[in-house]
């Protein structure tokens, strides 16, 4: 390997590197404002429901497209939210093309009986997606609240009661809840994808929204005054994630957005790795499509300070970790080389040691947000090194797959919003065998995925004729995630 190569080689290591610092360096000040929030939410002002005169009108939205299994239980779940039936409108906007639009409309019928004001709304196509049927739905809504849930979502029935109160406050624009996971303890996948969710609804929606920083609308559990919709230019179709798209917009307007910690909002998550790889493309596509939407917005706004603008970045560049992540696995190999031929490039791999240190600080934060929701003591402290360690090696394992998404993203290739299929599974019993809306093919990435797996061993390997064991732990990680995240999706079970 000539000196030149190798020059390139660190010269974009550590710059991915150094990003990762910077990003896990804005995680720690999160973790800082998360420890010290002091809840606000009693002395925020608040409707007074029990005044009939102060209750609101609302219209809750069900976006859905295809979603058989799940259908029946959303919608009697629903039908259960306590508030005033004549101040509420349901609007289900149901893009669907199997035989789940004759059973959706048969138990429609059935709840308009009971005298909910409830409507089966459909579309002649599906333009602009999810972002295309929330707009339409809007165009003809009564209420002057709009609660949007997605199919797999259970609010708690005094939900609304909970959180419509908030919209007092005439700056507040949007009230979020927090995921819960219903199936979290189905598998290891389950378990990881509620870690990394957990750390989100706690550490990073608290974090910023604590401190005035911009979060985002999560796409479902959660109500947005119809005024803010509007004023910050409606629904728009043209990124994958519309709700942080319009989350920004309207933050850049000046809308407040209510971040409830407190309030959960039970879901189930994907229990499938093919249903786990199409959410996670769609919302770290959609990440970096608004990165290149939005970003400039930001930095050149004169209504934020700094630090709100410095938050916004790297929100905004979440998913492009990713990227970042996988240009250092690939890059680490022949880092081994280039320390043991060039010897006087040695200070370079001190410098590099921040990636041990942005590990830890990790580490700390996502400590504080487990400990938050599953408790303290030293048997959940074990409980989370082990989850901890398992949702590290996974991650580096979807970091190509990922990858992919990202680079998508920020270069402008559009693509269709691939909806994650849902499963009706309540606890360890149920199975998700037999769902017909399971993706038939196997992901083109699984080829690469299983190389990948090949490399890391490789590089495993490559610590002992070197006598450098310094990265055999993070290579053993990324051969156990990409054996993970291959074998799963070649047996297409969770």
């Amino acid at each position: 390997m000539g000196l030149s190569l190798a020059i390139i080689i660190i010269v974009i290591y550590t710059s991915a590197l150094l990003l990762i610092f910077m990003y896990s360096l804005a995680q720690l000040n999160l973790l800082v404002n998360y420890l010290g929030y002091k809840k606000q939410n009693e002395e925020a002002p608040k409707f007074n429901l029990m005044d009939p005169k102060e209750i609101p009108y609302v219209t809750i939205q069900l976006p859905i497209y295809n979603e058989k299994y799940v259908m029946e239980r959303l919608l009697d779940n629903i039908a259960q939210l306590e508030y005033p039936k004549s101040k509420l409108e349901i609007q289900v906007l149901d893009d669907s093309t199997d035989d789940s639009v004759e059973t959706t409309a048969a138990q429609v019928a059935e709840l308009q009986k009971t005298g909910l004001d409830i409507q089966h709304i459909r579309r002649t196509n599906r333009e602009g997606f999810k972002a295309g049927a929330l707009k339409e739905g809007l165009e003809f809504a009564k209420g002057e609240f709009i609660a949007i849930f997605d199919a797999d979502f259970l609010p708690e029935a005094d939900w609304l009661k909970k959180t419509v109160p908030y919209f007092k406050d005439e700056e507040i624009g949007v009230v979020q809840t927090r995921w819960g996971h219903i199936n979290r303890d189905y598998s290891l996948l389950t378990q990881i994808q509620a870690f990394a969710l957990d750390a989100h609804f706690t550490l990073e929606q608290v974090g910023r929204n604590s401190k005035g920083h911009f979060i985002n609308f999560n796409g479902t559990a959660g109500i947005w005054r119809k005024e803010c919709i509007l004023d910050a230019g409606n629904w728009e179709g043209d990124t994958l994630t519309e709700d942080l798209d319009l989350s920004y917009r309207a933050q850049l307007k000046n809308w407040k957005f209510k971040y409830l910690e407190d309030v959960e909002t039970p879901a189930e998550l994907p229990v499938v790795i093919s249903a786990a790889r199409s959410q996670q493309f769609r919302w770290n596509k959609g990440g970096a499509e608004n990165f290149r939407k939005t970003v400039m917005s930001v930095l050149s706004a004169k209504n934020i300070p700094f630090k709100t603008k410095f938050h916004g970045v790297m929100h905004l560049l979440n998913s492009s970790m990713f990227l970042c992540v996988f240009i250092v696995s690939i890059l680490s190999i022949p880092m081994l080389y280039i320390k043991n031929i060039y010897g006087h490039l040695g200070w370079v791999f001190e410098v590099t040691s921040f990636f041990i240190v942005s590990t830890i600080i990790l580490f700390v934060c996502y400590w504080f947000t487990y400990k938050s929701i599953q408790g303290s003591g030293f048997d959940n402290f074990i409980d989370y090194i082990k989850l901890f360690f398992s949702f590290f090696s996974v991650a580096l394992g979807f970091s190509l797959h990922n990858t992919v998404a990202v680079l998508e993203g920020h270069l402008g290739k559009r693509s269709e919003f691939v909806r994650t299929p849902k499963f009706n599974i309540n606890n360890l019993k149920d199975s998700w065998k037999g769902n017909k809306y399971l993706a038939k093919k196997l992901s083109p990435n699984m080829i690469l995925e299983f190389a990948l797996m090949i490399y890391f061993l490789f590089g495993m390997y490559s610590a002992v004729p070197l006598n450098d064991y310094g990265l055999f732990p993070f290579h053993l990680m990324l051969f156990l995630g990409f054996s993970f995240v291959f074998f799963n999706s070649l047996t297409s079970k969770a």
